[in-house]
């Protein structure tokens, strides 16, 4: 992967999916790691395209950034942007329902209880990866139990060509944490583990094995 003209697409952060105007389904996800993403692709000479949902982070000077709040904006926006990347790394964390219903005053509350139907959210990753040309496309699988066999099922099932694994339920690294832990699987069969280690040091160890130059 040249640097010249080599163009990356990296989302980052959390979505918002509103119930109300004040009320919304989220997660905890700082958008560290996906910045941290963004710093070591400028220091590859890339062109960077940022999407990225709401965090508290000074973008990257160099990237083009696009800021979204729900996972229909941010599929959207890749969607128009995917079509001119060469590698995609789809680092955000996309909330996988959101309410079916979303009112347009804000929900008092009752005494009695309140049930929410919530509905699926598109699958952004795996519907580029079923549309790339000649993009290499890069998941990330944040679980907390069973990483390896969860990783691996969705590398398999969303046609990926790597995808990255971390265990958010440690105390030390994963969401909100400056420091990550991974292990990183290919559809070619590699496997590689790195951390604990600060997120740009993560981000950097990424980029050299999925383009082998480590």
């Amino acid at each position: 992967m040249k640097a010249s003209n080599f163009s990356c697409l990296i989302t980052a952060g959390p979505t918002r999916e509103y119930l109300d105007p004040v009320r919304f389904f989220s997660n905890a996800s700082s958008g560290k790691m996906g910045y941290g993403l963004a710093t070591a692709a400028l220091k590859r000479g890339w062109a960077v395209d940022l999407v990225s949902g709401p965090v508290c982070l000074a973008p990257p000077s160099g990237v083009s950034l696009y800021r979204v709040v729900t996972a229909a904006e941010m599929e959207r926006v890749c969607r128009q942007l995917f079509v001119k990347c060469d590698l995609l790394i789809m680092c955000a964390a996309v909330a996988d329902y959101r309410p079916a219903a979303t009112e347009d005053r804000k929900i008092k509350k009752k005494a009695d209880a309140l049930e929410i139907r919530m509905e699926p959210t598109a699958d952004i990753l795996k519907a580029l990866a079923s549309e790339k040309q000649n993009q290499v496309c890069v998941g990330f699988a944040a679980e907390t139990d069973h990483l390896e066999a969860h990783a691996r099922r969705k590398l398999k099932e969303k046609k990926l060509d790597w995808i990255v694994a971390n265990d958010v339920s440690r105390l030390d690294s994963g969401m909100e944490s400056e420091m990550n832990k991974v292990m990183i699987f290919s559809r070619k069969g590699q496997s590689h583990a790195f951390g604990p280690a600060p997120k740009l040091d993560v981000a950097e160890f990424i980029l050299r094995t999925i383009t082998g130059a480590g």
